[in-house]
Parts: C-alpha cells; structure tokens; sequence
C-alpha cells in the first residue's frame, strides 16, 4: 500500500530519473523498492529527520543507499534531485531549502509533494527567494506536486542561525529556550507545559526522563530549581534533540540527550518520568507513541518510580496509566489540560 503522496510521486515517474536524488521525510512505504526498479542506476539518499521514519528506512533492503538522521544534511555528494514532502512548518520547508545550496548541482531539480491540507498551495510566495521557476505539475489522491529549481544563496548555511530564541519564567525562575524550526513551542512556551511547570509534584529527585523533550523546557527548568538531579532527554525529533541540546548549553545544564520512537531505544531506568508528551505527527494527530509510552514505561522505573504527565482534558490517559503503572491523581486541572501523576 502506497502513501497518497509516494502515490503522486509514481505518477511522475519521468521526473524521478537522476543519478543521485535525495529523498527528505518521505512517507515509508513501498514507493522506494518501486523507485529502485524504475531507476536501478540512482543512488538513493535517505534524509530524515524523524528517527522512527530512519528506523523505518533502515530496515528496508536496498541496494546503493545511504540514510542519514540528523538537524542538518551536510554531503560531498552533489544532488540532481530532490524530493521534499512539505513539512507541518512552513518555517521548515525554508530551513530545509536554505541546506540544500552545497550538496546539488546546479541544474538539480526540487520536487515538493504534499496534501492539499498542508498549506502547499501557498508554496510560490513561501518560496520566493528560495526557488525559481516553481510551477505545479500534477495533483490527485488529495495531494500537489511542484517542481521548482534552487536558487543560489548569497549566505552560506549556519544550523545554529537558525534557533529562534525565548525565555520564560515561573515562580522567579527564568529558562532560557532556543528552538528550529518545527519543533513544538518554538516561538514561545505552550499552555500544557505552563500548566505541568506550575503544578509539579512536591518531591523530584534522582534521574529524571523528560520523554518527547522538545525543545528541553521541561527539562531545563527543572535542573535549574531541582539540585543534584540527573536530566534524561528523548524525543523522536533530530530538530527537536539539537535544540535541546543548545537550551541545556544555554541554562549551564548538562543531560543525556537520545533520539528514541517512544520508547525504542530507552534502556535506562528512571526515578521519574516528566512529559507533555506529543500527540501529532506530521499533519495527522497520532496518540499511538504516547499511549504506547504510558502503558510500556512501567520495567524503565525504578522502585517507587513516579510518572508526571499532562494532556489536554479530552485525552483518556489516566485508564492507561491506572491500568499500566498504578493509582493516578490529578494534580491540576486547568486551561483545558489535566496533569496526571502516579507511582508504582
């Protein structure tokens, strides 16, 4: 079964042809298996910035391949070819383009495909002073396909220009954020996170997982008013994990920062588990990662290990929780968001 957008991809296979494409944040699917037949001189590059599509890609047999998971794409190879599902972020879609100026040649084409409900239709004026010749070329299955060449940039790319920096403060703390684009909360502090930060529970301690960190605001204010703790920091996000980082740097904070999809790569064990835990991805909302997270975290705590959580009102978390880890209270209940916590 093909993705509506891999499915528009295959429509147009005349212009799939290229010695070298670079494929960013497809939909996974069988449309590359298809790709390498159409095309089985191409040597495909893989890059995604979401780490369960990586684990996804990595799995795939596929011969000249490489897959790389990163906040940036740096390569010694030159592009003929570019294919970009657009993104969630609008901001995005320029961060992207503004990486792409080094590692393609100068005729290299840009294909960007996505649903009609993403916002793509504005991609002309969004691209301006990115793309030349943008044109739309086809359109079904509730998608768009445009076909554009870059332009040449004047400025060469730098990852770190492109944080967007804020600060925020609750109960005279003040947190220091920085954020790409496309990471959640990235011009300012969320209502959800407000709520947890203002309400949490009264003894933390010991190693704390902040699990889909975002931007590492959870985890920052938290080694800024908590001493002596041990910050762990996941989320599936490259973008995500290198803004963290910088924020850790920003506050004079160290943690453990690692790409996991839920809880794929979470080995440790935790005396508490922090989170506003994410329930989008891409333009589909998608509770699996956080459902899957609250009913399988229980064996990475340790003994009388603690789980905070806080969600809008709607989502039926706490049966999961009670279920799953033990008895849940609501701590807080405000702004249309509900801060659960338990213990085993």
């Amino acid at each position: 079964m093909l993705d509506n957008i891999n499915q528009l991809l295959l429509r147009n296979d005349d212009l799939l042809k290229a010695k070298c494409p670079l494929l960013i944040n497809l939909p996974v699917d069988d449309f590359f298996q298809s790709y390498q037949t159409l095309y089985p001189q191409a040597e495909l590059t893989f890059y995604n910035t979401n780490y369960q599509c990586h684990q996804q890609i990595s799995q795939l047999t596929l011969a000249k391949s490489t897959k790389v998971f990163s906040a940036s794409y740096k390569s010694e190879v030159k592009h003929d070819l570019v294919i970009i599902q657009f993104p969630k972020s609008k901001a995005e879609l320029s961060f992207t383009l503004a990486m792409l100026d080094t590692v393609t040649t100068p005729d290299c084409l840009v294909l960007i495909v996505g649903e009609n409900k993403s916002g793509i239709k504005s991609i002309v004026k969004l691209t301006a002073s990115r793309l030349s010749d943008c044109a739309k070329v086809d359109s079904a299955r509730h998608c768009v396909l445009f076909a554009a060449n870059l332009m040449p940039q004047q400025e060469a790319f730098e990852l770190a220009k492109w944080l967007k920096p804020y600060s925020f403060s609750i109960n005279n703390t003040e947190v220091k954020v920085v954020a790409l684009p496309g990471v959640f909360s990235q011009k300012g502090l969320d209502m959800g996170t407000q709520v947890l930060l203002e309400n949490l529970p009264k003894k933390i301690y010991g190693d704390i997982l902040d699990f889909g960190c975002g931007a590492g605001v959870i985890a920052c204010y938290l080694g800024k008013t908590i001493p002596g703790i041990q910050l762990h920091l996941l989320d599936v996000s490259a973008l995500a994990l290198y803004s963290a980082q910088e924020t850790l740097k920003l506050n004079g904070l160290t943690g453990t920062v690692f790409p996991s999809n839920s809880l794929s790569d979470v080995e440790g064990k935790y005396d508490q588990v922090i989170s506003n835990p994410p329930f989008h991805q891409g333009l589909k909302t998608n509770y699996q990662a956080t459902e899957t997270f609250l009913s399988k975290i229980k064996p990475h705590l340790k003994t009388k290990g603690k789980v905070t959580v806080v969600a809008n009102s709607f989502l039926r978390y706490q049966p999961i929780m009670e279920q799953a880890i033990g008895h849940t209270k609501i701590l807080a209940k405000q702004k249309g968001f509900s801060l659960y916590h338990c213990s085993i």
